[in-house]
């Protein structure tokens, strides 16, 4: 995959993304957002891919809308400018594109693990929550960021996950005031799964994206899946039909009867073919 903003590498089963803007604190670009949108979906028809690392570049993870490029706001934030330009008419079609990646993303069905180092701001904050699993360096701060700017803090998904994944009272909290949220409070009302020191974040990383590839591929993009739908789901009911479905789909795989050999039988680690 060739790009200009990012940097994608795989190692073995895992793809290592990597935004790639360090200079700018890998904010968004109008260039960044459509390759994000473009890598994203085009997960589905690579499944070689069997999960996902994101991180960025350098100190931070992304400081979200880069207002000195972004081809939307007119004038755009150069360096004389006391405030920034007002939205185009454009700059709507920008926002759903930009609103599609975190779509996409949960519509890969890889799961994403997201390694957060400084700063996750505004949009890169939207996509740190639209990720699956979040590890964050102890230098990690993240912010909803746009009410200081005058814009709404419903941006790129953050009004639909941040209630999910803390609650209605701390997201309305973190929203309204913008407050920062440091690491270890990141932590402690479940925002991220670990934090971990600053040089010891990609490898925990890469072992937790290893661990992953010890399951099925089948079967994690199927809890992918019915995880993803239930977050929706109506009732009960709803959700056990769709977990009845799932898990008789990985029933009929031979890479379920792989899994129970090796590990009941053979007592060793399983071999998939995902096919």
């Amino acid at each position: 995959m060739d790009y200009k903003t990012l940097h994608f590498d795989m190692r073995g089963h895992v793809g290592w993304l990597t935004l790639n803007r360090p200079e700018q604190h890998n904010a968004l670009s109008l260039d960044m957002m459509l390759e994000l949108r473009d890598f994203f979906g085009s997960l589905e028809d690579n499944l070689d891919v069997r999960d996902v690392v994101l991180r960025g570049a350098g100190r931070d993870f992304c400081v979200g809308l880069d207002l000195k490029s972004s081809p939307g706001f007119e004038g755009g934030m150069g360096s004389d400018a006391e405030v920034p330009g007002r939205l185009r008419p454009r700059g709507f079609m920008i926002q759903r594109k930009a609103a599609d990646i975190v779509i996409r993303m949960r519509q890969a069905p890889q799961p994403i693990i997201c390694a957060v180092r400084g700063m996750a701001l505004g949009g890169g904050f939207g996509i740190v929550m639209a990720s699956d699993i979040r590890l964050a360096s102890d230098t990690a701060q993240f912010n909803v960021g746009a009410p200081r700017i005058g814009f709404s803090a419903g941006d790129l998904g953050m009004s639909y996950f941040l209630p999910r994944l803390v609650g209605m009272s701390r997201a309305a909290f973190y929203m309204f005031t913008s407050r920062f949220i440091d690491a270890a409070t990141a932590e402690r009302i479940g925002l991220v799964s670990q934090v971990v020191p600053d040089d010891q974040l990609d490898d925990a990383t890469e072992e937790l994206a290893r661990e992953l590839l010890r399951i099925s591929p089948f079967s994690l993009r199927m809890t992918k899946e019915v995880f993803n739908a239930n977050i929706e789901a109506g009732s009960l009911l709803d959700a056990t039909k769709l977990e009845n479905r799932t898990q008789v789909l990985c029933a009929f795989t031979d890479d379920a009867m792989e899994a129970i050999k090796a590990t009941f039988v053979e007592k060793r680690e399983p071999v998939y073919r995902d096919d």
